[in-house]
């Protein structure tokens, strides 16, 4: 039994935390992947080359490197923006009106969350990941059925509703709970940018108690705990499909 010091709960705190980090990463992720991957396949040029970059940069970048690039330097962007769009906003009321004071009408520096940026950063480098795996599993499927359903009269959006994404969420399953585990395993490097998830309150208690063994080991096993509970259910989601597919 580790002995935590008085730190479950907020190590619990932060497993929490970590849970709801990855869940609304991955449907940012699963919504972008799906964009990117009708993207690819779309007959225009320009969407196959918007979708392409966009995987390829992701896909060729370390996850820390855009985690620590989108936070601060995105960061920098939007208030630097938000300064010059002040100015330019002064600048036009100052030509209209010589007696016009200077005025923020935005507001002058935004602290961007880290909850949100976290968020916003996995999804966006994994739902290059999901646009990949999504694009695999729509070719898989028998572009006949696509063709015999608009022949039967149904609409684009009633084909994919119906004929396509069921067999497209059979062959995307592999690969899509691969996706998920390595996403919630990436969840950790929110700790860098000062989110109290439980990678960072682990990493402060090891600090304080000089006990990083203990503390980090009980991440791990959080971890560990978190993945092997993802593994079971889509054991069972992919049983479900494949039955239906037989």
């Amino acid at each position: 039994m580790l002995d935590l010091q008085g730190y479950e709960a907020s190590i619990f705190n932060g497993a929490i935390l970590t849970i709801q980090v990855a869940i609304l990463s991955l449907i940012l992720a699963m919504i972008l992947g799906m964009l990117g991957a009708l993207a690819k396949l779309a007959p225009y040029r320009w969407a196959r080359a918007i979708a392409t970059l966009y995987t390829t940069v992701i896909r060729g970048i370390p996850d820390l490197v855009l985690m620590m690039l989108i936070f601060f330097g995105g960061q920098i962007l939007l208030n630097n923006s938000l300064y010059a769009i002040n100015e330019w906003l002064n600048e036009w009321f100052t030509s209209s009106d010589p007696s016009h004071e200077w005025v923020d009408y935005l507001p002058d520096y935004i602290d961007v969350s880290p909850f949100i940026a976290g968020v916003l950063t996995i999804g966006f480098i994994f739902g290059a990941y999901m646009a990949e795996t999504f694009r695999g599993a729509i070719m898989a499927v028998d572009r006949g059925e696509m063709e015999a359903a608009k022949a039967y009269g149904m609409s684009t959006a009633l084909a994919f509703r119906r004929i396509l994404l069921p067999q497209m969420i059979r062959h995307a399953l592999p690969g899509f709970g691969n996706n998920w585990l390595v996403l919630l395993k990436t969840t950790a490097l929110v700790s860098i940018i000062g989110l109290d998830d439980m990678v960072r309150v682990s990493s402060l208690a090891a600090g304080s108690t000089k006990m990083p063994f203990t503390f980090y080991m009980s991440v791990a096993l959080i971890f560990l705990f978190f993945t092997s509970v993802s593994t079971g259910l889509l054991k069972v989601v992919e049983r479900k499909f494949s039955i239906h597919a037989r």
